[in-house]
């Protein structure tokens, strides 16, 4: 992975626990937490997948869909 790829993901998970605090009202320990241990994240993680190409918004769709059904949209 190069390190654009990664300053990517890193700057998107930045954003996406951020939203997981406002929407869910966790601190940002547990939002953390939840999003590295989501199937979300390891595809954002995964360059062949693409996903980190997209925004947060849309990633964070995705994300919420885990969170509250246990499956990946």
């Amino acid at each position: 992975m190069t390190q654009d790829i990664q300053f990517q993901i890193e700057c998107l998970a930045a954003e996406l626990a951020e939203m997981l605090t406002v929407e869910y009202g966790w601190d940002i320990h547990r939002s953390l937490d939840e999003l590295y241990s989501s199937t979300t994240f390891a595809k954002l993680n995964d360059p062949e997948c693409g996903l980190y190409y997209q925004g947060a918004v849309y990633i964070f769709q995705f994300l919420k869909s885990e969170i509250e059904t246990g499956k990946v949209a």
